[in-house]
């Protein structure tokens, strides 16, 4: 089958991750009466008629059923359907296929740019491409559709590791640690991995071959509510799922506003939006505590942790969060010399909320300064 592409499959190591197997070089292709456009709040792209317009694209030549199967699956799970387009190859003209998008779909007001995208969002593409096809079995287009903004997350939090400073620890190079094999990833909306691996050692030789699993989960941003000029911080309970399966006879936690840090959104942003959202708070200024893994020995998970400077007059505890979500919180006003107590007494038993409280303490003056 010969397929024209108009928007980031015509990227060639997309499509490469996406297609799989053996793939000609593209053929310079256009679609005449269509633009490409950039979905409405978003950067995903597609086409829609538009007078006078020309679709610059692509063409793909003898893609397998196999190929085809797997982007039915990658297109498919948003409503793109496989339809027949004549598209204009130089001077001539060619009836091929297309993946065309949903009639309700609403388009940003310019054009979309595939040398852009690529700057910003190819990588995170190619990790999420890779998870969708890693999997044995695949998903279906409606569990892919379900699973994709954890996948999207997933590939934005490794888009976003950073190469830390080592004046004391190893200073690792390229294939210091490296993953020898993998078996297909398990869970939809997290995700478990088990793979054998090898590593450097302190002496300079090479580990055995050693096996490993984890926990892949997401970036987070965490952020504690305090009023320097109440001295007063925000508390959030919730129940939660990691305590019952532990047995905690009280899995009603209390904890600062957290978030996921969803694909193409920055941590700082999380933090704005988890506070207005979970307990109805607006920032007048973003302290940043620190990032890092909480649990590097099981688990992907990554915090970005924040202090918010903002205005809590509310002393007593009032419902938060978002009936859409199915979260049922309620959120706690209190002195910060209260929450520490708390703290001391074990009542208060989140790794976040206890950082980020001795956090303030370390640095109360500069926040009571602001």
């Amino acid at each position: 089958m010969d397929l024209f592409v108009y928007g980031t499959l015509r990227s060639a190591a997309l499509m490469q991750a996406v297609a799989g197997g053996a793939l000609g070089p593209p053929i310079r292709a256009d679609l005449p009466g269509y633009a490409v456009r950039p979905l409405a709040g978003n950067v995903v792209p597609f086409v829609e008629a538009a007078h006078g317009a020309v679709a610059n694209g692509c063409l793909w030549e003898n893609l397998s059923p196999d190929q085809i199967a797997r982007l039915n699956l990658y297109e498919g799970a948003f409503g793109y359907s496989l339809q027949g387009v004549t598209v204009r190859v130089g001077d001539a003209s060619r009836d091929v296929m297309c993946y065309l998008p949903p009639a309700d779909l609403v388009a940003a007001d310019h054009d979309w740019s595939l040398p852009d995208w690529e700057a910003e969002h190819l990588a995170p593409a190619l990790a999420a491409a890779a998870e969708v096809f890693a999997r044995d079995p695949w998903p279906n287009a409606d569990e892919l559709r379900a699973m994709w903004p954890m996948i999207e997350a997933r590939a934005w939090a490794k888009h976003r590791a950073i190469d830390r400073p080592a004046r004391h620890r190893h200073q690792a190079v390229p294939d210091d640690f490296r993953t020898v094999s993998a078996e297909p990833p398990l869970g939809n909306f997290f995700r478990f991995d088990r793979v054998d691996v090898r590593h450097t050692r302190f002496d300079g030789t090479r580990s055995d071959v050693l096996r490993r699993e984890g926990f892949v989960g997401i970036d987070a941003a965490i952020v504690l509510p305090y009023d320097p000029v109440r001295d007063r911080v925000l508390l959030v309970e919730q129940a939660r799922v990691g305590p019952h399966l532990r047995h905690d006879p009280n899995p009603w936690m209390l904890e600062p506003v957290a978030g996921i840090v969803d694909a193409r959104e920055d941590p700082e942003t999380t933090a704005h939006r988890e506070a207005r959202e979970e307990a109805g708070v607006t920032f007048t200024e973003l302290l940043s505590a620190g990032s890092f893994y909480p649990s590097p020995g099981a688990s992907t998970e990554y915090f970005y942790t924040y202090v918010g400077i903002c205005d809590l007059p509310q002393e007593a505890p009032y419902p938060g969060g978002l009936a859409a979500e199915a979260e049922d919180l309620r959120v706690h006003p209190m002195s910060l010399d209260t929450a520490l107590e708390l703290a001391d007494s074990g009542e208060l038993a989140t790794g976040p909320a206890l950082y980020l409280l001795y956090w303030v303490l370390r640095h109360r003056g500069r926040c009571r300064s602001r």
